[in-house]
């Protein structure tokens, strides 16, 4: 906040949040539908962006907190590279990543780049890198197309949606690369294939410590509490093991950039289900009441800057498309949105 307030920005409040970035809801409502939810974590801020009430806000990504809000309320998002934006004081986990709402990429990249001149990065972080103009229009020559974990759990219109936006980019010329068409890829796509999973053993221990706090004062739900039962059930072997994937997952991330310009999927498995939806984690016990994260865990494990582009639209509701980068090619990644905007037609199914 105050490096936006320094850049002349004006605050106008705080938005609501699930509690403690996690799994329980606030009272937000998603824009397009009273009875659908916003998403989360950053639910308010996602929510304000959609409806018009403010140009940008902020929130934090640890597993699927912007991207897929963002997709849920129509907004351009960024996600930016693991460090690129300091996060500010309070709980300090290994994933966390500030970013940005938007109702347009300029502001998207405003937000961001202010932030990151006058906020800094997070401590051992070079920052973001780029000027203080989003990257023009440009083309990708080459997408690599990523199912995830998420592909299995969308519906039809969904898919016929998301094949709509890529048979147009082969019209326009971009060459998409599958898992089928590479074996690195295919690779990847079954190294990412339980990320949802990964970030809850990192998340969960990484958590711990604080959330004691709260529960020894009542200040915690009785879900979160029962979150924090099954949490305390982790070692320290299961941490190392987690940390140990995490790298591994990157190293096999690394062997793709030659590949491709970006990376193309869905921002979320598909529109903002109803309030009280209970979406599968696929794990025993734990389900997700803001909508699936499937298509963003990865980007929060690897680290890597991804943006919400606002081009689907699902049984009247938003979904987003995502596009992610490697490490530190945010600014280019906003080119490639820009280009997107600029020669895809928007798909309604």
């Amino acid at each position: 906040m105050n490096a936006l307030r320094l850049a002349g920005a004006v605050i106008l409040g705080k938005t609501v949040t699930t509690e403690f970035a996690f799994m329980v809801p606030g009272p937000t409502t998603n824009p397009f539908d009273a009875g659908a939810t916003p998403g989360g974590s950053s639910s308010g801020s996602a929510a304000a962006v959609g409806a018009g009430m403010v140009p940008a806000a902020l929130g934090n990504q640890v597993v699927g907190s912007i991207i897929r809000p963002a997709g849920y309320c129509a907004n351009f998002a960024i996600k930016p590279t693991l460090g690129a934006l300091h996060g500010g004081e309070g709980l300090s986990l290994s994933q966390l990543h500030l970013g940005v709402h938007a109702g347009s990429l300029q502001d998207m990249w405003s937000v961001a780049y202010e932030i990151a001149q006058r906020g800094g990065a997070d401590p051992g972080y070079p920052g973001l890198y780029g000027p203080e103009e989003p990257a023009p229009s440009c083309r990708p020559g080459t997408l690599l197309v990523l199912e995830t974990e998420g592909w299995a759990q969308c519906d039809d219109p969904t898919r016929a949606g998301f094949h709509g936006i890529l048979d147009q980019l082969r019209n326009h010329g971009t060459v998409l690369l599958t898992h089928q068409d590479h074996p690195a890829l295919e690779h990847f796509e079954k190294s990412i294939d339980r990320n949802t999973a990964l970030c809850r053993v990192l998340c969960s221990y990484e958590m711990r410590w604080a959330l004691r706090n709260y529960r020894d004062t009542g200040l915690l739900s009785e879900e979160l509490c029962h979150w924090l039962e099954k949490a305390e059930q982790l070692t320290l072997d299961d941490y190392r093991q987690a940390l140990h994937r995490r790298e591994q997952i990157r190293s096999d991330f690394e062997a793709l950039q030659p590949l491709g310009d970006a990376l193309i999927t869905l921002a979320s498995p598909g529109p903002a289900p109803p309030l009280g939806y209970l979406a599968e984690s696929g794990e025993p016990d734990y389900a997700f009441k803001t909508g699936s994260p499937a298509f963003n865990a990865a980007t929060s494990v690897l680290g890597a800057p991804a943006v919400t582009v606002p081009l689907m639209g699902v049984r009247g509701l938003p979904v987003g498309v995502q596009l992610i980068g490697h490490p530190h090619t945010d600014w280019p990644l906003t080119g490639h949105a820009n280009w997107l905007m600029d020669h895809i037609d928007p798909v309604s199914i």
